[in-house]
This record gives structure tokens, C-alpha cells and sequence, in this order.
């Protein structure tokens, strides 16, 4: 029997951004005392919303290249970590530096160091 996992705030669970209107990685804002997901936030916009039931994001098929902080990342590009598995670009925060959803939580990495 497989155990299903309790969320947490700051895990990943996909939902459309009412914002954005675009289905994607939501990051889980607040739990109530019985456990069950109240609000989320989405990394692109910053919206925070009531979580409306999505699902917990499962790894894709479609998995992006290496993360290589010699490359230079845009937002929406899919990489895998040696370390934190697959993950999405949420934001361009400088230069050198993205926002990078993962399963577990949003992540600052370097980029374009060559």
C-alpha cells in the first residue's frame, strides 16, 4: 500500500493561477490544523490565492537538460539538478541569478558562470 504524503507549507502543487492563466507550480502558503492545503502562491506573479484542489506536481516525462551553471537560463525552461531533482525557471532575478521551482521548494541558483 502506498502512503500518501502529507503537504506541507512550502511544497509544490500544480494549480491555474488566476493571475497568470496558466496551469503551473504553486508553492503551498498555509495549511489549516487538519492538514489541509488553504492558500497558495504562485512564483511567476506573487498572487496568493485559495488552493482549489490541483494535484501535487509528479515528475514529467519530459525532463530538461542538466542544470549547468555555465548556461545562461530564461523563464519556463525545465532543468535537472544533480541534487534536487527537476525543476522550472520561475524568474530572472539578476544577472547570475534564478528562481528555480523544485518538488520540495523554490530555490535561488547561479547562472551564466563561465
Amino acid at each position: 500500500m502506498e502512503e500518501q504524503r502529507v503537504l506541507k507549507v512550502g511544497d509544490r502543487v500544480d494549480q491555474k493561477c488566476v493571475t497568470c492563466n496558466e496551469e503551473r507550480g504553486h508553492i503551498v502558503a498555509s495549511v489549516s490544523k487538519t492538514g489541509k492545503i488553504t492558500r497558495v502562491s504562485c512564483p511567476v506573479c506573487n498572487s496568493r490565492v485559495p488552493y482549489k484542489g490541483g494535484t501535487q506536481r509528479a515528475p514529467s516525462a519530459k525532463t530538461g537538460a542538466p542544470y549547468d551553471r555555465a548556461l545562461t537560463y530564461r523563464r519556463g525552461q525545465t532543468m535537472m539538478h544533480p541534487h534536487f531533482g527537476e525543476g522550472e525557471v520561475t524568474a530572472v532575478i539578476e544577472t547570475g541569478k534564478i528562481d528555480v521551482l523544485f518538488a520540495d521548494r523554490l530555490r535561488r541558483l547561479i547562472h551564466g558562470h563561465g
